[in-house]
């Protein structure tokens, strides 16, 4: 089972004011945890920054030219009411882009089985005209019509288990029948979508919504009876994770009590369906988590499943 994982040191140049949660430290914590020799076969590479242009695959160009402007010479600026931006914000955004892109157009070289993207910002509340809950660009969005529009995939499902509801995602492909959204998350919570009536004008959309408290049974039997059951129904040719590690119980921005071994079993859960339809072709990106020992050891238990299967 080949991994590619994608990283740039411009990622933790994204810088946010004290105290903010998504913060450089996020992707410092994970580096750590790859340093454990059971990732010495895991094929680490500099993700490469994007041309503008994938931006308005799932973008207006209106939101592009609005970011550009958004970033300061110095110091930082408030996008919105907790997405900031600095000097280095938009190369940080371009290059995650760009590794999501390289990593689709690896596997569909049949280079890799599956990737994961160590990007910040991440991108799932990035909506086709609007930045919002640190996002700029919405990443998966845009790796999925690459895929499409590069590699002709005809079916892709986004499954998206950050605890916060990927509005965003939902957002951009509303009234596309190509692309199967799925998401887990806490309900209520931040940004306030994702009932189970939200399904899209072509029934696309599946929420699993979860109340606060929830344990790694409510979760599991959520994402088995709705997520799984609607993508093996679809039957994807290519499938994406928004992986958000935020649902874990020492999380301090949410109320579900997932343990690391959670994501490690949704993991392998997904890798089961992608060996049935989509010739194992998954890309994965960080989205949130902010507890630094829960984001290590959920993300480590994600990628090391990534590579062997």
């Amino acid at each position: 089972m080949a991994t590619h994982l994608y990283e740039n040191p411009v990622f933790l140049e994204h810088e946010v004011p004290e105290g903010h949660p998504e913060r450089p430290d996020r992707l410092k914590a994970l580096n750590l945890a790859l340093e454990h020799p059971n990732f010495a076969e895991l094929k680490r590479i500099e993700a490469l920054r994007c041309d503008e242009d994938l931006v308005l695959l799932a973008h207006t160009e209106e939101h592009l030219r609005s970011i550009k402007r958004a970033i300061p010479d110095d110091d930082s600026n408030q996008i919105e009411a907790d997405t900031y931006a600095s000097p280095m914000s938009l190369e940080a955004a371009l290059t995650g882009i760009g590794g999501a892109v390289q990593a689709v157009d690896a596997i569909f070289a049949g280079e890799a089985d599956n990737a994961f993207i160590a990007a910040r910002p991440p991108g799932h509340h990035a909506e086709k005209d609007k930045a919002m809950g640190f996002c700029f660009f919405n990443t998966v969005a845009i790796a999925a019509r690459h895929a499409q529009r590069a590699h002709g995939a005809e079916r892709v499902a986004i499954v998206d288990w950050d605890v916060h509801h990927g509005n965003g995602t939902q957002d951009i492909f509303w009234d596309d029948p190509s692309v199967l959204f799925c998401s887990t998350h806490q309900m209520p919570l931040y940004p306030g979508t994702g009932t189970k009536d939200e399904t899209g004008v072509r029934h696309n959309i599946v929420n699993a919504p979860l109340p606060p408290n929830s344990s790694s049974e409510h979760f599991r039997d959520a994402f088995r009876t709705r997520v799984l059951a609607a993508i093996e129904n679809f039957r994807p040719d290519f499938i994406l994770i928004s992986a958000g590690f935020d649902a874990h119980h020492r999380d301090p921005l949410a109320q579900l009590n997932l343990v690391a071994e959670d994501f490690d079993w949704a993991t392998g859960r997904l890798m089961d369906v992608a060996g049935k339809s989509a010739g194992n072709r998954i890309v994965s990106s960080l989205e949130g988590g902010y507890d630094l020992q829960g984001l290590a050891e959920s993300a480590g238990l994600h990628i090391l499943r990534l590579m062997r299967g």
